[in-house]
């Protein structure tokens, strides 16, 4: 395995976690990178709660969703999204599928969602709308068939999220450090409308004021100081990938270990 590969498996790890902490994620839902070098695979950990993921957990699927290398672990049954989005958008590198308490509402009463704070601009001036029924009828509600997650990558079309009616959300990005931060700041900006309505008016950000602040948003020190800063939160929390925490762990109490046993240097001076 390349090391860019590792790398990527580790990340699509990483971002699982902390979009799980970050209470973007629970028990379901699940997150996706175009494999590098390779624009007609995509990287998604084996069906697991997202929490919980591990770099050995990061599969390879071509953009039918099959897994490249023969598996018998259990597979996400809605991995179409990924696999029909990166079809239909060549400038998607990373997916996310997730059921957010705080977009929820939105989804369920197909109010639109609008960026109304400045860290709400990466998720674009309108969010559409993807009611599965009106194509398929009743189902369970699951995309599973490609014919349904390429109708959903329709719907999503040019934008950076679509909500999916009485389901969840899905969320694009150029990269996983810019998707964590869209997928974060949509949930934010979702509970902040939310709250503003109950005071009684919601003033959504100007075309001009989205689309200066998505440009903030895009450069890369901004994307670096955001997953920097949900990777700390995770680690502290415990929940980071468990061989670097305990590789961090035990190079610390070896530090601890070598302090307690330096010889301690006599308060007084010798008498000649």
């Amino acid at each position: 395995m390349s090391a860019e590969l590792a790398k990527e498996r580790r990340d699509v790890a990483l971002a699982n976690r902390m979009l799980a902490h970050e209470g973007v994620l629970d028990a379901f839902g699940h997150v996706s990178v175009r494999r590098p070098g390779r624009a007609d695979r995509y990287l998604l950990p084996r069906s697991r709660s997202p929490e919980l993921i591990e770099p050995s957990d990061v599969l390879e699927f071509d953009l039918d969703s099959r897994p490249v290398a023969a598996t018998d672990v259990h597979l996400y049954s809605e991995r179409v999204i990924h696999g029909e989005i990166y079809k239909a958008r060549p400038d998607v590198m990373a997916v996310v599928h997730h059921h957010a308490p705080a977009v929820m509402p939105f989804c369920v009463s197909g109010t639109a969602l609008v960026p109304v704070f400045h860290l709400g601009a990466p998720m674009g001036a309108s969010v559409p709308f993807w009611d599965q029924r009106a194509e398929f009828g009743d189902t369970n509600m699951l995309v599973v068939k490609p014919e349904e997650g390429a109708s959903l990558a329709r719907a999503l079309g040019p934008h950076a999220m679509v909500l999916m009616r009485g389901h969840g959300a899905t969320v694009v990005g150029a990269s996983l450090p810019d998707l964590v931060l869209r997928a974060v700041y949509a949930a934010r900006n979702a509970e902040y409308q939310w709250q503003a309505h109950q005071l009684g008016k919601v003033t959504p950000l100007s075309a001009g004021e989205i689309e200066k602040a998505a440009l903030v948003h895009k450069q890369p020190n901004v994307v670096t100081r955001t997953w920097e800063y949900w990777s700390m939160r995770l680690e502290k929390s415990g929940n980071g990938i468990p061989e670097e925490t305990r590789a961090r762990a035990g190079a610390k109490s070896k530090s601890v270990s070598r302090k307690k046993s330096a010889p301690r240097k006599s308060a007084k001076r010798r008498r000649g």
